[in-house]
């Protein structure tokens, strides 16, 4: 036993005997069998069980083609479609060879399916039984499957030209912390597969012509082979030997062909479907018989075209009747959703019955959130957890990537309906006050130009709540067209938590309050407790410690990194406890983070610097006003603002991030007074910048203002 054991088997052997999914064995025996069919002679019995299985399989797959959702959940299609078309040629071949060896001795010669064919569905006619066959043979070759070929040419087209703007949503999505890594590479994958899905129905369905062609030639020549069979080896009479192969080449074709037009209309339904939540059977109902408009004009000119003399009155007006009840059925259903909405909104907004008045107490002061978003009635769906609520879990996600990057975990939001709102309006508000409004619109997309889209689309124009770029709010089915053209499309979810994200992130410093400061310590004193107990409260108070956090905030400093701001904290609040000194030695210690934050990956950092003569002046007046910069002349001041906002300009021209690079006395003072009008330009000191990096001096300010 133990000998037999040690025997090696071959890697292709080992993996057939170790494979638990014996589905993967499927493909290989099918493929072994097609090619054998070709070659082996097959008793009639074995026909009828192939041509029975060929009939079946296209039917499995027009069935799976009408209740799958995306394209992509029947990826596996093309290879059906060239695996079935292969089997219809192995059969024909085998047929072939069944029907010139034994058709003179019946109808019956090559199987029951094919004399069922021959004889059940032409009436045994074999001139009806051509015309038949030529016209399915037409019917497949040049309208669904050159139908369907043209369709998943342009739609393999259109998915490539589309997949930058797909990826560029991807990225958005990923950056905004709505979806994680895993998700976006899902994502990515499955645009990929889009393109690939459809560039391979365009080739599939090539083969399916050919197979149209392919039958064509089949039965011609069983038909002109027959009758020299028949004629000079069987010596039958020729009418005999006409009726008697015409038939079976016939009958032949039919059963090839039948299941042919099935699988080709598959294929288009397909490549032919928008994509949606819905199976196609669902869409075509839902959106067919949805107006009752339609219905009553079509009802009324189907029961004029009844009362015509001649026209078969009762059914066009038995149709008329029926059409006529269903728009009535479908108005009556929509007035009474319409009654129940409008009856739950009353109530909603009806205030309640005042109670007894009671004593005011403690308990009437509400306490105020620190973050809050309301929306109207229209967009309670994205906040209901019953209703599916996908904006809660994007809010969870952007708080895990908000804490992970910055490096404190934010307050919870609380959401509330507001109906004083616009149904599809939405208010952000920070300690109660309104930070952030706009509209998004449940069921649509906001196309956003991200600056290099061609084209305008149809609908109605914005622009994007969080960034201010042009936008268009668009229908659904205007998605894929949109992304071709280069516009990066979200739908009302993502654009709300894209904009809670962009103020969340923005207002950090003030979302950092004394119980998120002693989170952190008490976070970080897991790790490190002698350090936090010989620091907080014994050198430097909870207080000062929450102003520098908040300072470095301020400036979009992240504050990850807790263990060298307590380090640097612990040995300088000995000489100092002025909470703007200490921030300036953190920022120190946090350089080689800072430059990485602003130039990721890069050993040379493009910046703007100071003309020497205005760094001169500005350190004069620094040492006369002090450090808030009160005696900087209100001339100069406007000449620097312009002159800085002008270079930052030219940096974002070229791509670059706008960073002032001035001495560390300079740092904070330019800081702050560039901050409210430039809040995208930061300021960096000397000594921030790590001796590894080069410097390249882009532009000059104070040029003219010195």
């Amino acid at each position: 036993m133990n000998a037999l054991s040690n025997i090696k088997l071959p890697p292709w052997l080992q993996g057939l005997a170790n494979s638990r999914n014996k589905s993967s064995l499927a493909a290989p025996l099918l493929i072994i069998m097609l090619l054998a069919m070709m070659v082996l002679p097959l008793p009639a019995f074995v026909l009828d069980l192939f041509f029975s299985f060929n009939i079946a399989l296209s039917v499995i797959v027009l069935l799976t083609s009408l209740y799958t959702v995306k394209p992509l959940d029947f990826m596996a299609f093309p290879t059906i479609l060239l695996v079935s078309t292969m089997l219809r040629l192995s059969l024909n071949v085998a047929s072939t060879r069944v029907v010139l060896t034994e058709g003179h001795t019946g109808a019956d010669a090559a199987g029951k399916v094919i004399e069922a064919f021959g004889h059940f569905l032409i009436g045994g006619n074999y001139t009806v039984g051509i015309v038949v066959f030529i016209i399915l043979t037409i019917i497949n070759f040049t309208v669904v499957t050159k139908g369907a070929g043209r369709i998943a040419e342009v739609g393999a087209r259109f998915a490539l030209d589309a997949m930058p703007g797909k990826q560029m949503a991807i990225d958005a999505d990923l950056n905004a912390g709505l979806i994680g890594e895993a998700e976006a590479r899902k994502r990515r994958s499955e645009t990929a597969q889009e393109a690939e899905f459809y560039g391979a129905m365009d080739g599939a369905s090539k083969y399916v012509r050919g197979d149209a062609v392919a039958g064509i030639m089949v039965t011609v020549i069983n038909v002109v082979g027959g009758l020299l069979v028949g004629i000079l080896q069987h010596d039958m009479p020729f009418s005999d030997a006409l009726k008697n192969y015409t038939l079976l080449a016939i009958g032949d074709g039919l059963v090839a062909q039948i299941p042919s037009l099935v699988i080709s209309t598959a294929a288009g339904i397909v490549v032919s479907r928008v994509a949606s939540e819905q199976d196609i059977g669902t869409q075509m109902v839902g959106q067919l018989f949805a107006k009752p408009q339609v219905l009553y004009i079509t009802a009324a000119i189907i029961g004029g075209m009844g009362l015509i003399p001649g026209m078969p009155n009762l059914v066009f007006l038995l149709l008329a009747a029926v059409l006529a009840g269903s728009a009535y059925l479908i108005t009556r259903k929509a007035e009474t959703g319409k009654a129940q909405e409008v009856a739950a909104a009353e109530a909603a907004a009806a205030p309640a019955a005042a109670p007894e008045q009671e004593e005011a107490s403690w308990q009437d002061i509400m306490p105020v959130d620190t973050l809050g978003l309301e929306v109207g009635y229209r967009l309670i769906p994205l906040v209901d957890k019953t209703q599916g609520g996908e904006l809660l879990k994007r809010i969870k996600g952007i708080r895990k990537k908000f804490a992970q990057e910055v490096g404190f975990l934010a307050p919870p939001v609380h959401i509330r309906d507001n109906l004083e709102l616009k149904p599809s309006a939405y208010r952000i508000a920070l300690k109660g006050v309104e930070v952030g409004t706009g509209e998004a619109y449940n069921g649509q997309f906001l196309a956003i130009n991200p600056g290099m889209a061609s084209g305008t689309l149809p609908g109605m124009a914005t622009t994007d709540p969080a960034f201010g770029l042009p936008a268009t709010w668009i229908d659904a089915s205007l998605r894929d067209q949109a992304q071709s053209m280069g516009y990066t499309v979200v739908d009302a979810g993502t654009v709300v938590a894209t904009h809670l994200n962009h103020l969340i992130t923005t207002h950090a410093s003030e979302l950092l309050g004394r119980a998120e400061v002693q989170a952190l310590l008490d976070h970080l004193g897991k790790d490190a407790p002698k350090l936090v107990e010989d620091l907080v409260p014994k050198t430097v108070s909870l207080s000062t410690l929450q102003k520098v956090l908040q300072n470095l905030l301020v400036e979009g400093v992240h504050i990850r990194d807790m263990r060298s701001i307590i380090e640097t904290l612990a040995e300088h609040t000995g000489h100092s406890q002025d909470p703007n000194d200490l921030t300036a030695l953190v920022r120190i210690a946090l350089g080689r983070a800072i430059v990485q934050q602003l130039f990721p990956g890069a050993s040379e950092l493009s910046v703007m610097t100071l003309d020497n003569r205005l760094e001169r002046l500005l350190m004069q007046a620094l040492a006369a006003s002090g450090p808030d910069g009160a005696g900087i002349e209100p001339g100069l001041a406007d000449t620097i603002a312009q002159q800085a906002q002008q270079a930052a300009a030219q940096q974002e021209a070229l791509g670059l991030t706008p960073v002032l690079l001035v001495p560390g006395p300079l740092r904070a003072l330019l800081s702050r007074f560039l901050r409210r009008s430039l809040p995208q330009l930061k300021v960096l000191s000397h000594a921030e910048v790590p001796e590894s990096k080069t410097i390249r001096v882009t532009a000059l300010v104070g040029q003219q203002a010195s």
